[in-house]
Order: C-alpha cells, then sequence, then structure tokens
C-alpha cells in the first residue's frame, strides 16, 4: 500500500499545478500512508486484513444468496457454475460499496479524532475527512486486483474495459468524499452521526442491488432505484467493465457522476461554513 501512496508523489511532473496545491497533495499522502501504516501495525497479516475481511464478507453472502436461497445469474463469458459466477458478481459490487461505507463512517470521526489539529490555525483542515475515503479506496483495490486476476484464470480473457475503470473510480471518490464533508462536518456538533449513518447505510445496502439481481426489482421502481441511487449504478458499472467487458449503463454513469459533483461541492461548501466553529466545539 505505501508504494501505491509514494507513486502518486510522481503525478508532480506531469501536471501544471501551483506549489500551494502540490504542497497539499503532498500533506495529505502522507496523512494517508501514516493512515495504512497505522491501521495493522503489529498485526501479523498486516496489509493482508482488508483482503481477507472482504473475502469473508464475500462467502458469506455468496453461501447465503446462492446456495440458501437460490439466487440466480448468468453472465457471458464466465461458467455455468452458478455458485462461482454468483461469486464473482457479487464481489464485483461489494468491492465499491465497502470502500464506500468504511470511507464514510471513518470520515465522519476524522475532525473529532483530530483535536490538536484542529486548533492549529495554519493546518488545511478540508484534508482530514479525505484521508480515510482514500485509504478504504487504496485497500479496496487489491480485491479489486484479485478480482481481475480470477476473472483472467476463469475466463481466459483480460477485458479491456479495465481501462475504462478510472470512469467510475472518480464518480465513487467524489460522492464518498461529499458525504464524508458532510458528517464530519456535523459530527462536532451531533455526535449521533456516526450511529445515524450506521442505520442508514444498513437500509441503504439492501435498497441497492449488491447481493441481489436488479432483474428482480419491480420494472416500475427499477429506472428509479439507478437514476437516483448513485451506488447501485457504479456497482454495475464495475461488474461491465471487470466481469462483462462491456459499458451497458453509460447513463446511469452520467447521471451518479453528475450526482456525485452536487454532493462533493455541497459538502465541501457545508463543512467550509461549519470550519471557523470546530475549535471552540473541541
Amino acid at each position: 500500500m505505501r508504494v501505491v501512496v509514494r507513486k502518486a508523489g510522481n503525478l508532480k511532473r506531469f501536471l501544471p499545478i501551483n506549489e500551494s496545491w502540490w504542497a497539499k497533495f503532498d500533506l495529505l499522502r502522507i496523512m494517508v500512508r501514516r493512515d495504512l501504516d497505522a491501521r495493522y501495525k503489529g498485526s501479523v497479516m498486516g496489509n493482508l486484513w482488508p483482503l481477507l475481511n472482504q473475502l469473508s464478507q464475500l462467502l458469506i453472502y455468496t453461501y447465503v444468496f446462492s446456495i440458501v436461497l437460490k439466487v440466480k445469474l448468468a453472465l457471458k463469458g464466465l461458467p455455468t457454475n452458478e455458485n462461482l459466477t454468483f461469486g464473482l458478481w457479487l464481489f464485483a459490487g461489494l468491492l465499491p460499496w465497502i470502500a464506500f461505507t468504511s470511507g464514510l463512517t471513518q470520515s465522519a470521526a476524522s475532525v473529532v479524532g483530530q483535536p490538536n489539529l484542529v486548533k492549529k490555525v495554519v493546518f488545511p483542515l478540508a484534508l482530514l475527512p479525505l484521508v480515510p475515503v482514500l485509504s478504504t479506496f487504496i485497500e479496496s483495490s487489491f480485491g479489486l486486483m484479485a478480482l481481475i486476476v480470477l476473472v483472467a484464470v476463469i475466463s481466459h480473457t483480460l477485458h479491456p474495459t479495465l481501462a475504462l475503470l478510472p470512469l467510475i473510480w472518480l464518480p465513487q471518490l467524489l460522492f464518498t468524499a461529499g458525504l464524508g464533508y458532510f458528517a464530519a462536518g456535523f459530527t462536532v456538533f451531533l455526535r449521533d452521526i456516526p450511529q445515524t449513518l450506521g442505520v442508514i447505510i444498513n437500509i441503504w445496502f439492501y435498497l441497492t442491488p449488491l447481493v441481489y439481481p436488479a432483474s428482480v426489482i419491480p420494472q416500475q421502481w427499477r429506472g428509479w432505484v439507478f437514476w437516483l441511487n448513485p451506488m447501485a449504478a457504479i456497482a454495475e458499472v464495475y461488474r461491465d467493465l471487470v466481469l462483462v467487458g462491456d459499458f451497458k449503463h453509460w447513463g446511469e454513469w452520467g447521471v451518479a457522476f453528475l450526482i456525485a459533483l452536487v454532493v462533493f461541492w455541497s459538502g465541501l461548501s457545508c463543512y467550509r461554513r461549519l470550519r471557523p466553529a470546530f475549535a471552540d466545539v473541541l
């Protein structure tokens, strides 16, 4: 993981951004690296724990929905072994969801957990909610690499659509960061926000076609689910690009991207308005 963060520092030579922004970027990169190092410091498995946690959820949901509840689906290019196909399909949808929920819930406590930094006048507080968002995204990338390898071995194909993955990473990160700014700002004044998020995320999970195919949603509601729930569109595009080698949800992706931009701008604006009072409350 440290290698991924270190490589990001090499972007400076390619992007025409002023020095003040690069200073903030370097600070953010250092904070993300320290956060990743601190999460599993002293553990035997180290940074393999995120992948193991993702795989454990995959096994549980595959057993419950594919074996117990007999949810069926078939995907072009993948074997007819329904349990294996369902597992790959499920994993492709769970990866962005795990990164989203983990980043959001951890960003809620990012300000209240750093009172010393908040009271420093010169510290750019806008970076604090971004640290857990980027850390969990980097952690999820290891599961994504494992999924790509599994699909390549099983289907004997490495889809060229994998090159389009950055198109879906951008709205995912913007949407997570925007909600993270809202959560981090309001948590300073209302400490019930993290617990409230846990309840909302549990409901949101089952309203998103992650463990069941979208085809089981009644036709009159299916469009609303995709157009109003960015995570539904993001999960489906992940599956398109990694499993099928196609991009069938351009419209849904476009709407998700617009929603992500609005949420990010609104969250950041709200956070900046609340920021002057952080030091007094903490």
